[in-house]
């Protein structure tokens, strides 16, 4: 009988071991903001964010100091003093205003941010399913980012690969570093 169970749990073993060996685990890695600055396309984004705050940015900021100028003007006025209504009003609103204008870079730099987001979603898009398709093509289980890899083949780096696939080119290579003395 403990025979009998030694040898059920060894075929068991076996069969695990089987199982295993087959479902391969393959792991590539890519730097997704290198195959990025590779896209002609994101030369141009510097031009349109450049517009974008010279056009929609700068006059909503203009805009907003001169409201801030005429609504202080208007609550400071000696000569013809806001009726009391008015006053309590822009008393509320003047700090609103100051606040804003104090925290006017934060807003610009999360509005340009939100703009970026909105102009790189379309390529980040077609990086990620161009990743896909060659860890499908060449059956890659596993795609890291590479900057989180301190060591790792340069045969799994998909760069290459996933360049092919959107139809960029890759820059010249100069050779390995000469090692120092």
């Amino acid at each position: 009988m403990k025979n009998v169970v030694v040898l059920l749990a060894i075929v068991g073993l076996i069969g695990l071991a089987g199982t295993t060996a087959s479902a391969q685990t393959k792991i590539g890695y890519i730097s997704v903001e290198n195959v990025l600055s590779l896209m002609p396309e994101v030369s141009k984004f510097d031009s349109i964010l450049s517009r974008y705050q010279a056009d929609s940015i700068n006059p909503q900021y203009a805009s907003l100091i001169q409201t801030y100028q005429y609504k202080d003007s208007m609550y400071k006025d000696t000569l013809k003093p806001p009726p009391p209504a008015v006053k309590k009003q822009l008393e509320e609103e003047l700090p609103q205003l100051i606040n804003t204008i104090q925290n006017w870079q934060q807003i610009v730099n999360q509005a340009m941010e939100a703009k970026q987001n909105e102009l790189l979603a379309p390529l980040y898009r077609k990086i990620y399913d161009a990743i896909r398709a060659v860890a499908k093509e060449k059956a890659y289980t596993h795609v890291l980012n590479k900057e989180s890899l301190l060591v790792a083949p340069d045969a799994d780096d998909m760069i290459a690969a996933v360049a092919a696939k959107l139809k960029l080119s890759l820059p010249k290579q100069t050779g390995p570093a000469a090692p120092m003395k």
